[in-house]
């Protein structure tokens, strides 16, 4: 009885790692669209740029963010240096896939916001590495995803890779991505990592997470680096330090129009 009891305690411990722990690809796209990422969001952004020569640019902006239903509404103002301040960019990402998502970009030297067309959400948000389209949100029905292998990644945190390529030609025109390869964090379904494989120019962008905490109980990015390379060579390279970040705060859907990015902070 003794040898059979072993026995048996032996399989399960093989069988139920594998029965508890392996995940369908489009459970573990479901977690990481469903995760909480807080609502009434305030925070302060750094943006540096740095060139293929490692020159740098630095710009200071205010981010805001609120939920409306299923779908996000966010604000961002530059506050310095002089050439961008007052440039502010609008957003609304709209939950269903059937609505594209509306954005505005203010400039103050024109006095006048500029709505981004769905064709040109794939070109550089204010000379940075992300686009205007990486500001948003995908719509997990506009592609396919495969897991093509486990890792560990930064810190030693297990993850997935998982493969995602759109479904149709204007969602590779209005994120200019053929393919991504997403790295999901395993304990938190967080996108840790990416590889993007540009539409024009034979290059890649690559994405990492290397900043996150808990607050208020909701895994946040604290700072993000962007890279675009052309085979071995970076030639650009954006990173984004997020800090001050606090949920919850007392925030107005008037605070989210065209207007309103228009008077500025």
């Amino acid at each position: 009885m003794k040898t059979t009891s072993l026995k048996q305690a032996l399989l399960l411990s093989l069988v139920l790692p594998l029965s508890l722990f392996s995940m369908d690809v489009m459970e573990i796209v479901k977690k990481v669209d469903a995760r909480d990422d807080g609502d009434n969001q305030k925070s302060v952004l750094q943006m540096i740029l740095i060139d293929k020569h490692g020159n740098q640019r630095l710009r200071h902006l205010q981010r805001f963010s609120k939920d409306k239903g299923e779908d996000i509404y966010t604000s961002i103002y530059f506050l310095k240096p002089n050439d961008v301040k007052n440039t502010a960019f609008l957003t609304y990402d709209y939950d269903d896939p059937k609505k594209d998502d509306d954005q505005w970009l203010y400039l103050p030297a024109l006095k006048k916001s500029k709505r981004i067309a769905s064709t040109d959400k794939s070109g550089s948000f204010m000379g940075s590495d992300f686009s205007y389209a990486d500001m948003t949100k995908p719509n997990i029905e506009d592609y396919r995803y495969k897991i093509v292998k486990e890792t560990k990644i930064q810190g030693g945190h297990e993850a997935w890779i998982i493969e995602r390529t759109p479904k149709t030609q204007k969602i590779v025109d209005e994120f200019g991505y053929t393919k991504s390869y997403i790295f999901v964090r395993k304990d938190n379904f967080m996108v840790a990592q990416a590889i993007h494989f540009l539409n024009e120019g034979n290059k890649k962008k690559y994405m990492q997470v290397t900043d996150m905490k808990q607050i208020d109980g909701i895994w946040t990015a604290l700072e993000i680096e962007m890279k675009t390379k052309k085979g071995k060579h970076t030639t650009h390279a954006t990173v984004l330090k997020i800090s001050d970040v606090k949920y919850n705060q007392n925030l107005k859907f008037d605070d989210f129009t065209v207007r309103r990015i228009e008077k500025g902070l």
